[in-house]
C-alpha cells in the first residue's frame, strides 16, 4: 500500500515532456529530473538495436530468417572478429627468435618465479644461453630485487611452463590474453551502445591497432594490465545493467502496462550481492597485481560504479538518489572492490611468503627478522612486516627512476603516436634473415611498438567528442569511455620526469577504440535518419575504417620484424621522432 501510494504521489501534477518549458528539457542534460512520460523499464533496461527493416527487404529475407541472424550476430559476430586477431597475433609468434627489449627481465623472471616462487639474479649472458640451449639452463637461486608485483610474470610463465622457456612458450600466454582482449571488447562495445555492429567494430579496431599487436607478441606486463583492466571494466558494465534490470522489475506498473518512477521503490529496494561486481574486484586485484597503476583504475571504477548506482536509482524515480545509494549500495560495493582487491594482491605474493625466511628465499623475505628485527609493528607476523617493508622500497625506487632511456617519452605525445618503441631491430645483409638476395644493400627488420597511425589519430577526434557527448548530453557511455581513458592516462602526467613508455598506453587503448566506434556511430547517423543522411555516413565512416585497416596491413612489416628493404623502412618512419 505504501508504494501504491508513493508512486501516485509523484505522478501528481506532471506534465507530459512536450508541455514542459524548454528551459526545464535543457536543464534535464544537467541533471534535472522531469519525468519521461513513456514506460521507465525502457530507460534503465534499453533494448538492443534491431536491423533496419530496408535490409530485410533489400536482401528478400524473410522475418524469422532476420531473427535467427539477429540473435546469433551477438556471439559469432565477436567470434569471427577474435578469430580474425588471434590468426594474426599466432602467426609466427617465435619470431623474431630473439629476447627482445624488456622480455630480458619478465621472461627470466616468469620462469624463476614458477620453479622458485620469486624472481632469481641471472648471468649477463644468460639471454644467448636461454636461446641456444632451448631453455636447457639452470635456474639461479639467489634473489632478485625486482620492482613489479608478480601476478604479469607468473601469467607469462604459465606459457613458459606449457611450451618451453623458449620465444613461443614466453609470448604465448600474451597473445592469448590479446586475443581474448577483443573479444571482451566486441561483448562490452555490444552492451555498451546496444549495437552488434559497434561491438565488433570497437574489437576489430583494435584487432589492427599496432600497438595492441606488438603487445600481443611480446612478454611485457602492460598487456597483462590492460587484460584485467577492460575485464574489470566489462564486469562492471554487466553488473550495472542487472542493477538496473532489478529496478525495473521492482517498479509498480499501471492499468495500460507502463512502469513508472517510484520513489518508495527506487529507494528501498535492495539489490543483492551482485556477483558482477566481486568479479570487477577480482580483476582489479589481479591488475594491481600486475603493475601498480591499476590502483589508480581501482580508485576511477569505484567512483564511476557509485554514480551509476545514483543514476539507476534517480531514473526510477528516487528524490534522495546519493542518500538511498549510501544506505543501500555502498556498503556492499565497497567489500566487493577494494577488500577483494587488496586480499587478491596479497594472495599474489604466496609464493614469495612461502619461500624461506632464512636469506635463501624472495629479496628481502628475512628482513623483519635480520634488519627490520625489533621495532614498531612486531605484533604483525614477519612475512607481512617484511612483505610491507619491500613495497616501500619499491615505491621509493619509483617515483625516483629518472635513468634517461632512448625511447622514453612524455604522455603528451602519446595520443598522436609521438615516441613509438623499438623493441627489436636488425641490418640484415642481402639474402640472409628474410632480407631479398637482389636488394643491393642492406635490409632494416624491425619491431615497433607503434599505434597505427590513423586509428590513433581518429582517436583524438574521438576523445574530444566523447568529452562533449558527456558533458553536454550527459551521456553514460561517454562518460564511462572517457573515465576509463583518464584512469590509465592521466596518471602519467604526474611523473613526467620520470622514464617512461608510450607502450603504457596500451592500458587504455581499449576505450579509445569504444571511443572512435561511438563515433563512427555518430556518423551513421541516429535511428530514424533519411536514407541521404544514412548513405553520406556510411560512406564517411567506412573510408575511416578502411584506411585504418590499410594503415596497419601497411605498417605490418615493422609490426613483425619483417626484413624489407631499406627505402621501404625509411618510407614508413613518418614522423622523425619514430626513428
Amino acid at each position: 500500500m505504501t508504494s501504491t501510494a508513493s508512486s501516485m504521489d509523484t505522478r501528481q501534477d506532471q506534465a507530459t515532456e512536450a508541455q514542459r518549458p524548454a528551459w526545464q528539457q535543457r536543464l534535464r542534460r544537467f541533471g534535472y529530473t522531469a519525468r519521461p512520460s513513456g514506460d521507465v523499464r525502457g530507460r534503465l533496461v534499453p533494448p538492443y538495436a534491431e536491423p533496419s527493416p530496408r535490409i530485410a527487404a533489400a536482401l528478400g529475407l524473410r522475418d524469422e530468417v532476420v531473427y535467427a541472424v539477429t540473435r546469433w550476430s551477438a556471439w559469432l559476430g565477436p567470434l569471427l572478429v577474435t578469430l580474425v586477431a588471434g590468426i594474426m597475433r599466432f602467426w609466427n609468434l617465435g619470431s623474431p627468435r630473439a629476447v627482445i627489449f624488456d622480455e630480458t627481465y619478465y621472461a627470466k623472471d616468469a620462469w624463476a618465479l614458477i620453479h622458485n616462487g620469486y624472481e632469481a639474479n641471472w648471468a649477463k649472458d644468460a639471454n644467448d644461453l636461454i636461446l641456444q640451449g632451448n631453455g636447457n639452463v639452470r635456474i639461479p637461486t639467489d634473489a632478485a630485487y625486482v620492482v613489479h608485483p608478480p601476478v604479469g610474470k607468473y601469467v607469462i610463465g604459465l606459457g613458459e611452463w606449457m611450451f618451453g622457456f623458449n620465444p613461443f612458450g614466453w609470448r604465448f600466454m600474451t597473445a592469448v590474453l590479446g586475443t581474448l582482449s577483443v573479444l571482451m571488447l566486441c561483448r562490452i562495445g555490444r552492451r555498451l551502445f546496444r549495437s552488434t555492429f559497434l561491438g565488433c567494430l570497437a574489437g576489430a579496431l583494435m584487432a589492427v591497432d599496432g600497438l595492441h599487436f606488438v603487445m600481443s607478441r611480446t612478454s611485457l606486463l602492460d598487456g597483462v594490465l590492460m587484460f584485467f583492466v577492460l575485464a574489470a571494466f566489462g564486469c562492471l558494465v554487466v553488473d550495472r545493467d542487472h542493477a538496473r534490470a532489478r529496478l525495473a522489475a521492482a517498479l509498480p506498473v499501471d492499468a495500460d502496462g507502463v512502469a513508472r518512477p517510484d520513489a518508495y521503490v527506487a529507494e528501498t529496494t535492495r539489490l543483492g550481492w551482485r556477483p558482477w561486481r566481486w568479479g570487477a574486484g577480482l580483476m582489479l586485484g589481479l591488475a594491481i597485481g600486475t603493475k601498480w597503476n591499476g590502483l589508480y583504475v581501482l580508485a576511477a571504477f569505484c567512483v564511476m560504479a557509485v554514480l551509476w548506482d545514483v543514476g539507476s536509482r534517480r531514473v526510477a524515480g528516487a528524490r534522495h538518489p546519493y542518500r538511498a545509494v549510501l544506505l543501500r549500495d555502498t556498503g556492499l560495493a565497497f567489500l566487493a572492490t577494494v577488500p577483494v582487491a587488496l586480499v587478491t594482491y596479497v594472495v599474489s605474493w604466496t609464493g614469495w611468503i612461502l619461500s624461506p625466511a632464512d636469506g635463501s628465499g624472495g629479496y628481502y623475505r628475512d628482513w623483519a627478522a635480520t634488519a627490520g628485527k625489533g621495532g614498531h609493528w612486531t605484533l604483525l607476523p614477519d612475512w607481512l612486516r617484511s612483505l610491507w617493508h619491500y613495497e616501500h622500497e619499491v615505491y621509493d625506487f619509483h617515483i625516483g627512476l629518472s635513468s634517461p632511456h632512448p625511447y622514453q617519452s612524455n604522455p603528451w605525445s602519446w595520443l598522436v603516436d609521438g615516441r613509438p618503441v623499438s623493441f627489436f631491430y636488425e641490418s640484415p645483409l642481402p639474402g640472409r634473415d628474410g632480407c631479398p638476395a637482389g636488394a643491393g644493400q642492406k635490409c632494416a627488420r624491425e619491431v615497433l611498438a607503434l599505434g597505427t597511425p590513423l586509428l590513433w589519430w581518429a582517436a583524438c577526434a574521438a576523445v574530444l567528442y566523447v568529452l562533449w557527448r558527456w558533458f553536454f548530453r550527459r551521456d553514460w557511455r561517454a562518460g564511462a569511455i572517457a573515465c576509463a581513458v583518464a584512469a590509465g592516462y592521466l596518471p602519467w602526467f604526474k611523473y613526467q620526469e620520470r622514464t617512461i613508455f608510450f607502450f603504457y598506453a596500451i592500458v587504455f587503448l581499449p576505450f579509445l577504440c569504444l571511443a572512435v566506434s561511438m563515433l563512427t556511430g555518430a556518423l551513421l547517423g541516429p535511428p530514424g535518419s533519411t536514407e541521404r543522411r544514412r548513405v553520406i555516413g556510411a560512406a564517411t565512416a567506412g573510408v575511416l575504417i578502411l584506411l585504418i585497416i590499410w594503415n596497419f596491413i601497411y605498417f605490418w612489416p615493422i609490426y613483425t620484424g619483417t626484413a624489407i628493404p631499406i627505402d621501404g623502412w625509411r618510407a614508413r618512419m613518418w614522423l622523425d621522432t619514430w626513428v
